[in-house]
């Protein structure tokens, strides 16, 4: 059962749609569900100097949850730097919407990944050193995708030895 703040943010979600020359895209998927989450971020500086996320949306091809926690997750990032931004996991998102059902937990793992997926494209395209823990995360996202593609390709080549052995 979803929370009336993950049903909020299904009917009425905050910050979708594209930004107009964005900063940074992140886009994560998984395959067995379907679910394609893109973000978008436009960087700024706050009074510090320091870079923060000025403005985030998103863009979310999925169920409910993967749309509230895309909603969400663009709230609880904007206006924070990217360190902050950094720290938000899919424990903060799921909190943040006062749960979600245990089958659609993976929808806040796609939704911090894609904010972290995001950060990466930024630093990767300013030339800026990527901390080692985000080249990790980057390094098991694409793993987990190849991952999620390996049952189909194991189950096409079953059906085609399957198909020359009749």
């Amino acid at each position: 059962m979803y929370t009336n703040k993950a049903l909020q943010h299904f009917k009425k979600p905050k910050n979708m749609g594209r930004i107009e020359n964005p900063d940074a895209i992140g886009e994560v998927g998984n395959v067995i569900c379907g679910d394609v989450m893109k973000i978008y971020l436009k960087i700024g500086k706050n009074k510090s100097g320091q870079e923060i996320i000025k403005d985030i949306k998103f863009e979310t091809y999925g169920c409910v949850a993967a749309i509230a926690t895309s909603s969400v997750l663009t709230e609880l990032a904007k206006g924070k730097t990217l360190d902050q931004a950094l720290k938000i996991d899919n424990q903060t998102i799921i909190n943040a919407l006062g749960n979600l059902p245990a089958i659609k937990i993976h929808c806040s793992v796609l939704a911090a990944n894609a904010l972290a997926e995001a950060i990466y494209n930024y630093f990767t395209k300013n030339n800026r050193e990527i901390p080692e823990f985000l080249k990790q995360k980057h390094a098991s996202s694409l793993r987990a995708t190849q991952r999620e593609h390996l049952p189909a390709r194991l189950a096409n080549a079953s059906s085609k030895r399957a198909g020359r052995q009749k």
